[in-house]
């Protein structure tokens, strides 16, 4: 029967991931959780995407530090946090919360993880807290006009959303006394501690990321910036290799001081002038033209991509080989979507558990 088989699909994943990765083997249940049910319900009933419509959201359980993280203060500039950058949207918001539910649940230390929400709706922080009472963050409105203009079209309309741009800007938007931040993007779980990921030495780099120096790197830029000296040189010198932005290490004070969120919007402007376009693939090209070459690699297992397929809806993909520590669901397939349409691939079977969406508690009648 079809349910039997999709059944034998996820288990077969949950075990694959038991032997391929020796993270998952070797972590405790994350000492901070105190219960393993869902408390409550929250509903969240604000004005999205101009509609009111309500959201409902489990609240999820009750997270505390272990007795040798010592004592956060919890204000942004304290020293001893962890910084975690994601954005939320309506779109991916259940991916939002369920990548925030995998980070606490997974830290030794989750009351000294730090998340700075990314925003154009600044009413979505009502909803990050009333799903994570205790959670330490601050909301950011990133105006959609800054950079509007600047966005080409790509060949997914997700990869155009001006917030899809924000992490341009997080030198700017975050407070001066944030030198270092982790980004991560919305379609993705940890199942691992974060702050071993924070620990990461850059080695005076500004950006750290899993690298990949085995794809066709060429693919990502258009024919006219191959033929063009002046663009086609941007890499001399240096030994370019793909890296996904929607997991990065970034050293916001070596950022600042050199203006590279100007050298980004510089090569957003050079695509959009009238000549033709120079890259394809949103805002990935502008950070491969401004760091490939130039990045501190990280271990993949920080980075298991691709889970979402390609651009074909449907498709699926398995594990790449060795240890795991985050999976990201990019491409066209969003584990939320697939199960909700009943059509989930076997590795979306790892996404479920941390997913707080759900119907909101019935009232009971009187």
């Amino acid at each position: 029967m079809l349910w039997a088989a999709r059944l034998s699909g996820f288990l077969s994943a949950a075990m694959l991931m038991v032997v391929l990765s020796p993270s998952l083997q070797s972590f405790p249940p994350a000492e901070a959780i105190r219960s393993s049910q869902f408390d409550s319900h929250v509903r969240f009933p604000g004005q999205i995407a101009g509609g009111a419509r309500g959201l409902p959201f489990r609240r999820a359980p009750s997270f505390r530090n272990a007795a040798d993280c010592g004592n956060a203060t919890g204000n942004v500039c304290d020293p001893s946090l962890v910084h975690i950058a994601i954005t939320l949207d309506e779109g991916y918001l259940r991916g939002s919360v369920a990548a925030v539910h995998s980070v606490v649940q997974h830290a030794m230390c989750p009351e000294s993880v730090f998340f700075h929400f990314l925003v154009s709706d600044p009413s979505l922080g009502d909803l990050v807290r009333a799903v994570f009472p205790q959670l330490r963050f601050k909301v950011y409105y990133f105006d959609p006009a800054r950079v509007r203009g600047l966005i080409s079209s790509s060949v997914r309309q997700a990869l155009e959303e001006p917030l899809n741009y924000a992490r341009n800007y997080l030198a700017d938007l975050l407070e001066p006394c944030v030198r270092r931040v982790i980004y991560l993007d919305s379609d993705l779980v940890l199942v691992d501690d974060v702050a071993k990921l924070w620990r990461t030495d850059l080695g005076g780099r500004t950006v750290g990321a899993p690298e990949y120096c085995h794809a066709n790197f060429t693919k990502y830029f258009t024919d006219r910036f191959w033929s063009e000296e002046q663009f086609a040189g941007t890499f001399e010198g240096r030994r370019p290799c793909y890296f996904n932005t929607g997991v990065m290490v970034l050293d916001l004070a070596r950022w600042r001081r050199a203006g590279y969120t100007r050298r980004i919007e510089r090569w957003m402007e050079i695509q959009k002038s009238p000549p033709g376009r120079i890259y394809e693939l949103g805002s990935l090209p502008p950070f491969l033209l401004v760091f490939a070459g130039q990045v501190a690699a990280i271990e993949h297992r920080w980075n298991q991509h691709g889970l979402g397929g390609d651009n074909i809806l449907g498709s699926c993909r398995d594990l790449h080989p060795g240890p795991v520590s985050l999976l990201h669901w990019s491409g066209s397939g969003k584990p939320w979507a697939r199960l909700g349409g009943g059509r989930p691939c076997p590795l979306d079977a790892l996404w479920a558990p941390f997913d707080l969406y759900g119907p909101a508690a019935v009232e009971p009648s009187r």
